[in-house]
């Protein structure tokens, strides 16, 4: 890669490492290619963005961003995953694809601007994600709605099966 060629991958991994809201260094050194391609279609796959970086560019694109907490670790073949969205489902692609592939190794994220090691990661990939957490809410929001309606309808339905008991039994005069 000449100057010119160096210039522009510094600047835009600058650019991507001041809009990444979550981005986790991982080491990769013994994962074949088609591993790779596997690991790049699932983050993909969940909104995220997967990037094998050259350590030098990327100590120099660090510089005045979030990402410059963690220059010291980059050191042998790094890789970069991060989205500008839901964290939890990036954790989990990568702690999924850790516990199948010994090769992969985490080293270092930031979540919201705040630096993370491997328990965070893991604990952050046990969380629900975010759909799912709408999706309880949702549920919460509406099971009172609903008990409201059932218990409304119990006085006139109790009724109506007392009514109709009541005439089955003749207890009516006509």
């Amino acid at each position: 890669m000449d100057r010119n060629g160096k210039e522009k991958e510094i600047k835009y991994l600058n650019k991507e490492f001041n809009s990444a809201k979550n981005l986790f260094l991982a080491g990769f050194e013994g994962l074949t290619v088609g591993e790779d391609i596997e690991l790049r279609r699932s983050i993909s796959a969940s909104g995220s963005k997967y990037r094998v970086i050259r350590n030098r560019l990327a100590q120099r694109a660090a510089q005045g961003t979030p990402v410059e907490a963690f220059k010291q670790q980059l050191k042998g073949a790094n890789a970069l995953a991060y989205n500008d969205q839901d964290p939890v489902a990036l954790a989990k692609v990568i702690s999924t694809y850790a516990k199948d592939h010994s090769c992969l190794v985490f080293k270092v994220g930031i979540v919201e601007g705040r630096v993370i090691e491997l328990d965070d990661l893991n604990y952050i990939a046990s969380l629900p994600t975010k759909e799912g957490l709408i999706s309880k809410i949702m549920f919460l929001l509406n099971a009172g709605a609903q008990r409201l309606a059932s218990v409304a309808q119990a006085v006139p339905r109790g009724l109506a099966v007392v009514l109709d008991q009541a005439s089955k039994e003749k207890k009516f005069s006509e």
